[in-house]
């Protein structure tokens, strides 16, 4: 008998590398491509027997942890029976990265077999000792799972909080490791779109639901421009839109996500969708539809031993209960019933269970956030040396070019500059031409309304009292008839008291008529070298002693400050002294209010113990004559202030002011090339301040 080559041990050698590399190539094929469930079910029994046959530690690890994850959602006692596989194979190897992703395994089995507490202890094993196997990826994973354990155990808060740890990391990845394919959760990608997609979840339960569609839609769009085809974030999206009342999108992202999960299959996540579709359609009064989905969920339910159907169940049995269906009612509501007392009695296990772990993982929490910071210090440390010899080699190059190129950068510069003065001006001139235009229209409004108003009010006492005394002439044209001589007598004084206040208000339109005319015209005066401190002083008398004429019990207190320095000016005296009395009568009015509001008890204390008094002073800064008359009268309100100035505005009394005064002198002391400016506060102090040029001007 001839004997076997393979018996030689170099041959021996040969046949393994052979096997492994055969065994490598049936792994990657199964975690790379898409492939229907019964090629994935033959790739699975070739994968166990390449798991038998290799003697490559390392293959058979990968082997062992891609089977066991294989298995979460299909037969959970296979799933844990090759994840201990790799749980002694990593131990044995005494490799601390692969400790860690065997950890991961167990974490996703026990989430799987809703071992939540479990799940958290592995989770923060991982975290503890990233320092040992310095893999983000791993840690980003662990992350991932406190994420959805905090989150599905009424936490969303802290959920959100891990979910944003997780993108933060991932972002940070650049590089795929060996082993990052062979789990469930087997890519950046992937992981990011499961992030997103619980984040997502998470801003719904804490009513953000803005965050909320953007988190689920980068999950979706994540999932979609990858060709990852995970129903997760598809049918969380849809989750979304249905809380945001678009129940057709909803639908129809509920179908794409049961079709994903039935390509896999995942059966569990078939029930996710289904109960998910059925309740949207009993939310949309689609009883048949919603019965047939709530069914197909519980018969999967049945099949594969998860207890996801405990909404289908109730929705079946309020169905039928609104159907008068009692006894389909009634099984559907036990059924449901046994799966929530089965639920509640696991939730109160992970309740006492966590109780324990509070302390720790409060520890924990604090070692892990201290660790995220030291990653992404070293990656921002990386990143800012990067940009800065990036920043260092472009400065050095704009220099250079700077040089060459700065002659004709200042030339055009200077171009563009001038071009852009140009416009600038035109468009100034343009708009000015329009504000002047608009002021013009609201000044003329303006007149218009106090004309009417100013003079409408003595013509109807003229009307009036026209009336009446023609109305009394008649009556003593009777009385002399009758020969009762004195009443008509007594009438003729009734009628000259009408008459004098014809008269009176006659007078006051034409004292308005005047001061409109006034106020109008062009002046024709022509400019003099002018003592301005004598003129001031000239119309302060001239004020003060009318105001005495008109009542001998007026007094206030006069203090005047003249700036010698200031010598003659050229102006037009008598209407600069125009301006000069209407602001000095403003004043006496002002202090004579102290006395009338005084006499009426209408004063504080303050105010009651003022002396009446006005200043007026000269003085000149800079190239301007300066003009203050000040008193210190009860001030002016400031809702009032910026209508001083207006035609036709006054507080006065009616009858005793046009309100043409300062809107007059305004216009004076503008045509001057000056400026008429007020300082006061309510119950302060007012000083009226007239700016006058100290070079001769020609006026507009």
């Amino acid at each position: 008998m001839q004997p076997s080559l393979s018996n030689y041990p170099f041959f021996k050698i040969i046949n393994l590398i052979l096997t492994d590399v055969k065994n490598i190539f049936l792994l990657l094929l199964f975690v790379l491509t898409a492939r229907s469930a019964v090629a994935q079910q033959d790739d699975l029994d070739s994968l166990k027997q390449a798991f038998h046959s290799s003697r490559n530690d390392s293959i058979r690890f990968a082997l062992s942890v891609q089977i066991g994850t294989w298995y979460y959602y299909r037969d959970t006692d296979s799933a844990l029976v090759y994840i201990q596989k790799a749980t002694v194979l990593a131990n044995q190897s005494g490799k601390a990265l692969w400790q860690a992703h065997a950890r991961l395994a167990k974490m996703g089995y026990f989430f799987v077999t809703n071992d939540f507490v479990s799940s958290l202890n592995l989770s923060l094993q991982n975290i503890n000792d990233y320092s040992r196997y310095q893999d983000p990826y791993v840690l980003a994973q662990s992350f991932q799972f406190m994420a959805a354990i905090y989150g599905g155990n009424g936490y969303p808060e802290k959920a959100t909080a891990y979910e944003l740890k997780t993108i933060t990391l991932l972002d940070t990845l650049h590089y795929v490791n060996s082993l990052h394919r062979i789990h469930f959760f087997n890519t950046k990608e992937k992981l990011l779109a499961c992030a997103f997609m619980i984040l997502g979840w998470n801003y719904w339960v804490l009513q953000k639901m803005d965050s909320a569609l953007w988190a689920a839609q980068k999950g979706y769009e994540t999932d979609m421009e990858n060709h990852i085809q995970w129903n997760y974030p598809v049918n969380a999206l849809g989750g979304i839109y249905q809380n945001m009342g678009q129940a057709d999108t909803a639908l129809a992202l509920y179908k794409t996500a049961a079709s994903m999960a039935m390509k896999e299959p995942i059966l569990k996540d078939v029930v996710d969708s289904y109960n998910s579709i059925a309740a949207l359609y009993k939310e949309r009064g689609q009883t048949d539809s919603a019965i047939a989905y709530a069914r197909k969920a519980i018969a999967l339910e049945r099949q594969i031993n998860y207890r996801g159907a405990l909404e289908a169940a109730l929705s079946l049995s309020e169905i039928y209960e609104s159907q008068h269906r009692t006894d389909s009612a009634l099984y559907y509501y036990k059924y449901a019933m046994g799966t929530k007392d089965s639920l509640s009695s696991l939730t109160k296990v992970r309740q006492v269970q966590s109780i324990a772990f509070k302390e720790e993982m409060k520890e924990r929490e604090e070692r892990q956030e201290a660790l995220l910071q030291q990653t992404q210090y070293r990656n921002r440390l990386k990143v800012f040396i990067v940009l800065g010899i990036a920043v260092a080699l472009l400065s050095i190059a704009l220099i250079l070019w700077r040089n060459n190129m700065h002659k004709q950068k200042a030339n055009a510069l200077l171009q563009r500059k001038n071009t852009q003065i140009e416009q600038t001006l035109a468009q100034l001139k343009a708009t000015q031409a329009q504000l002047i235009q608009s002021e013009k229209m609201a000044s003329l409004g303006e007149l218009t309304a106090g004309i009417a108003h100013e003079i409408q009010n003595p013509l109807n006492f003229v009307n009036n009292f026209s009336e009446v005394t023609n109305e009394l002439i008649d009556e003593m044209k009777e009385q002399w008839a009758t020969g009762n001589g004195q009443q008509a007598i007594g009438l003729t004084e009734d009628i000259k008291q009408n008459l004098e206040k014809v008269i009176h208000h006659g007078k006051r339109a034409d004292a308005i008529v005047k001061g409109m005319l006034q106020h109008s015209r062009s002046t024709s005066g022509q400019k003099e070298s002018t003592d301005i401190n004598a003129l001031t002083d000239e119309y302060l008398r001239l004020a003060y002693y009318g105001l005495r004429a008109k009542d001998n019990t007026f007094n206030a207190k006069i203090e005047t400050t003249f700036d010698k320095s200031i010598g003659n000016i050229n102006i037009i005296p008598q209407d600069i002294g125009r301006v000069i009395l209407n602001v000095v009568n403003n004043a006496f009015y002002a202090v004579s209010r102290l006395r009338s509001v005084r006499n009426d008890g209408g004063l504080s204390d303050a105010d009651s113990a003022k002396t009446p008094t006005v200043w007026v002073s000269t003085r000149k800064v800079n190239d301007k004559i300066l003009i203050s008359v000040k008193d210190n009268g009860p001030g002016i309100p400031a809702n009032i202030i910026d209508k001083i100035f207006q035609p036709f505005f006054t507080t006065k009394p009616t009858g005793q002011g046009t309100g043409l005064g300062l809107s007059l002198a305004y216009d004076i002391v503008k045509a001057h090339g000056g400026e008429l400016k007020v300082v006061t506060g309510e119950n302060e102090a007012v000083e009226f301040i007239i700016y006058l040029p100290e070079s001769k001007i020609s006026l507009a």
